[in-house]
Parts: structure tokens; C-alpha cells; sequence
């Protein structure tokens, strides 16, 4: 599939250029002219691969979507200290405002995406292409828009629902939409994904990665988790079961920069070397996280800018015996990297993030991380399973899956635990499993209507931490270009 977005990048080169500007500003900005376009197969497949491209962007996957670790409380900047990385120090400190670039990041990613989807579900139903390519792309569209509008509700509740292409001349001042209704459009779009997507099995080569009917599936699950559906987060982690997807036998395997989209990957955004764009570009499709995430000052990576540094409370909530520590992150006395030793002074807390790195044998320079993001594995899947099931008061049968996941992690079954204790155990789990993969915040602010997240982080010394910043600030920047926009309550 990334050969395919290459090409499609150059293709759409002037095409979608405006896509990565401002949202909802001005109409030439994002107008896309498609009268000579989606003649052929591979017009529609291009298009789809461009509806691909946004979730690389720093905006979303390759920066702002794996800060909120840091928000959550798992880590601290770090970086250089002082300003550096101050709009996420504010995010964390709780003290965000509505002209913070983080958030506005946020804001602006998903929109080219949707803008790009809305378009190919337009045009693509009447051309004359085979059905098989033209369900595959549609499916793809659908999933795709609603990841980008996934995205955009967790973060900042109500938002504008655009489900057609902006013209010249259109209202480019929606109102928002109330998140029920764009809740209610993500399960919509998620579930024709499902109708028509193909199952993983039918990509190879250059396809695979692709949005499928498991990924599809997997987010569904996802969804009803956060709305707190239990039965149906059930049915759609059995329905992506029975697709066939596995846990690796080991945890490390799912960050291996030469073995991508595996048996356990539901869904990962796409990254590889020698991409041939500018590192800061949207065009790049090289991950940062390597870069990033090195250890400062210790030449273990290419680059080592030293963000996201695991703090000593977080450190402290491993297991003894888990395995995943030694992989997820650095400390004093921890196993080598490409034959280097860590040293805790390389921290502000000691610590470091040794999830995503790639040594410099395969990645010789900053700007050509091949490291996938891991968007959806199935040791979630397993894990929300066993919430769910737990909260249907099946706890017994919610061992099962959890104890799956543990056991590969190298640690004991639990059992018998009251369904309070069980629920705390779960939600453990999943700090540790997915820890700096993007989904603690949404796992304490989903909980008990977000009060498990105030409770929490007070705990831990984020005193700041109070109702409105649940949900992030609607932009000042948007809401001068569009009046209609109203703010979240308390900014």
C-alpha cells in the first residue's frame, strides 16, 4: 500500500495542497476541482490513498496523538526542558487555553481526511470500475471518516458533521453537531465498513495495511466501549475473534520495525524509510516516534530528543515478573539496546520511552523511522472484552480474555475478584499493555463520566485537573474564521 501512497502523493500534489491548510477559512483553500478525475480503478485508488495520508501528519498519528500519554499522567515532556514542547507541558499541567497549538493541531488534522472521503463517497458510487475494487474503496472511505470523526468527538465533543464535499460557495461556517448524532454517524460509517470491506487475508503486497473488515470490527468495539455499550463492545470483539487475529507470542513483536501488521495488528498507520520528503512535511511518511522518544544525549538513535519520559509512579505500577517493562521502557540496569547501555541521567525521571525505537542500523538517520503506530492490536480487542463482559456481571467469563493477555506478559492468572476489583484490574491492564500508544486518557476520561480521571490525576499530584478539561478547548483561531462555532464549557 505505501508504494501506492507514494504515487498518490504525487498524483494529488497540487490536488489536495489545500487540504493541509487551515479548515473552514477560505473556499479556494479547499476546493478540490475532480472534473477530469475518477475515470479509472486507479483514480479510485489513488483518491483512497490520499484519504489515507492525513493520519501520518504530525497533526494527528506522527505527534499529537500519542501526547496525551503525557496528559494521562504515564509521562512528562521531558525533551529540552524549559519551552520546549510547552503547548503539551500545559496540556499535562492542565492549564490549556484556547490559542494552544496542540490542540489546534488536533482540531485541523482530521478535516482534510473527511473532506478527501466525502469526496470519493460521492464520485466513486457512479463510476464504472469493478464492483470489487469500487466496495473495497468505498468500504475504506467509510472506515476512514469515521476514524477522523473518532478522532475529533473524543477530544472536543460536539464538532461540525460534514458529510459532503465543500464547494465553492457552501456555508463554510457549520455549526456543531451534538456528539450523540456524530456518535451515531461513526457507528453508521464503521459498520458499512464492515459490510464492505474485504477480511486482512485478501491483501498482499503493497496492500497490506489497509483498512479491513477486522479493523473495522475492532472499532466498532472501540466506539461502544466509550459509550459504554457492553454488549455490543462483546459481539464485535467475538465477530473480530473469529476473523482469525492472535496475540504475538511475544509483546515485543509488535513493534518490530521489519515485521509490520502481524497477527495481533487490527489497524496501524503506515510508516517507512527514505520516503524522499522534508522531515517537518506533511509529505513525510517517516515516523518521528524514534526521533522523538530517544534518549537525549545518548546516541542510541538517530536524533534522541528525549520526550515522553516515563514517570516513577508509572514505573512503580509494573508487576514484578511483567516482561513488557523491558520493552516499553529505559532505566538503569535494564537490558541493552543495540548494545548500549542506558544511563538514568540520560531522564529528568530516570526514565525513557523504548517502545519505538529503531537503531541506527536500520534507521542511520533521524528523518527514516520505518516504525509503524499501532492504532489497534488485539490485546485490546481481548481487553475490552473482558471490561465489558465484567460490567455485564459475567466477571468469571471475563477472566478468560484477560488472563490471555497476561499470561504473555509473563504473569499470573487472577481470579475470583469482585467485579469493583476486577473493573481496577482491567483498566490496570490496559495502562500497561498499551502504555504510549494513545489510549490511556481516553480510558480514564470514558470512566464514570470522567470522574475515575479527575480522581486519578489528582492522585498523582495534578491538582489543576478538573471537569472542563475532559474535552479540549474549540480553537480561538476557528471560531474568529467561523462565529458559529461555540466554545466547550469553561474556557
Amino acid at each position: 500500500m505505501k508504494n501506492r501512497i507514494y504515487l498518490a502523493i504525487v498524483l494529488f500534489a497540487t490536488l489536495f495542497t489545500a487540504c493541509s491548510k487551515d479548515f473552514l477559512v477560505k473556499s479556494p483553500e479547499y476546493s478540490i476541482n475532480t472534473a477530469n478525475f475518477y475515470q479509472t480503478e486507479e483514480d479510485a485508488i489513488a483518491a483512497i490513498n490520499g484519504a489515507y495520508q492525513p493520519l501520518q501528519w504530525p497533526k494527528l498519528y506522527n505527534m499529537r496523538m500519542w501526547t496525551p500519554d503525557i496528559m494521562a499522567g504515564n509521562s512528562i515532556v521531558g525533551a529540552g526542558g524549559g519551552s520546549d514542547g510547552q503547548e503539551t507541558q500545559d496540556q499535562a499541567n492542565f492549564v490549556t487555553t484556547t490559542d494552544n497549538q496542540g490542540v489546534l493541531d488536533l482540531w485541523r488534522g482530521p478535516w482534510p481526511g473527511i473532506l478527501r472521503c466525502n469526496i470519493i463517497l460521492q464520485k466513486v458510487p457512479g463510476m464504472a470500475i469493478s464492483e470489487t475494487v469500487k466496495n473495497r474503496v468505498l468500504g475504506e472511505a467509510y472506515f476512514l471518516r469515521a476514524q477522523y470523526y473518532f478522532i475529533l468527538v473524543r477530544f472536543f465533543g460536539d464538532v461540525p458533521l460534514v458529510l459532503n464535499p465543500v464547494e465553492p460557495g457552501d456555508d463554510l461556517r457549520p455549526f456543531r453537531t451534538p456528539k450523540a448524532e456524530v456518535y451515531n454517524q461513526i457507528i453508521t460509517d464503521f459498520t458499512k465498513a464492515v459490510e464492505l470491506l474485504p477480511s486482512r487475508e485478501s491483501y498482499s503486497g503493497t496492500d497490506v495495511g489497509r483498512a479491513s473488515k477486522g479493523a473495522a470490527e475492532g472499532m466498532l468495539a472501540k466506539v461502544h466501549l466509550t459509550l459504554g455499550n457492553w454488549q455490543k463492545v462483546v459481539e464485535h470483539c467475538n465477530n473480530v475473534t473469529a476473523l482469525g487475529y492472535a496475540l504475538n507470542p511475544s509483546y515485543a513483536s509488535n513493534f518490530d520495525p521489519t515485521d509490520k501488521n502481524t497477527v495481533e495488528s487490527l489497524f496501524e498507520i503506515q510508516y517507512t524509510s527514505n520516503a524522499g520528503y522534508d522531515f517537518w512535511s506533511n509529505e513525510n511518511q517517516a515516523s518521528w516516534l524514534s526521533t522523538f522518544t530517544g534518549p537525549r544525549g545518548s546516541d542510541m538513535v538517530a536524533g534522541g530528543w528525549g520526550w515522553n519520559q516515563p514517570t516513577q509512579e508509572f514505573i512503580d505500577a509494573y508487576e514484578p515478573g511483567d516482561q513488557r517493562k523491558d520493552v516499553t521502557v529505559f532505566y538503569q540496569g535494564c537490558p541493552q539496546f543495540d548494545g548500549k547501555d542506558y544511563q538514568k541521567s540520560y531522564s529528568m525521571t530516570n526514565y525513557n520511552l523504548r517502545k519505538f525505537l529503531v537503531s541506527k542500523s536500520i534507521s542511520p538517520s533521524y528523518d527514516n523511522s520505518p516504525m509503524n503506530f499501532p492504532v489497534l492490536r488485539y490485546a485490546d480487542v481481548l481487553l475490552m472484552k473482558a471490561e465489558a463482559l465484567n460490567e455485564l456481571g459475567k466477571t468469571t467469563e471475563a477472566e478468560s480474555p484477560l488472563n490471555d493477555v497476561r499470561n504473555r506478559a509473563g504473569l499470573p492468572s487472577v481470579t475470583g475478584l469482585s467485579k469493583e476489583a476486577f473493573r481496577e484490574k482491567v483498566l490496570h491492564e490496559r495502562r500497561m499493555e498499551l502504555a504510549f500508544e494513545g489510549q490511556r486518557w481516553f480510558d480514564l476520561i470514558r470512566v464514570n463520566n470522567g470522574q475515575y480521571a479527575i480522581d486519578f490525576l489528582h492522585s498523582i499530584g495534578k491538582s489543576n485537573m478538573i471537569q472542563k478539561y475532559l474535552l479540549f478547548p474549540i480553537p480561538q483561531k476557528e471560531r474568529d474564521a467561523n462565529p458559529n462555532l461555540t466554545q466547550n464549557p469553561g474556557y
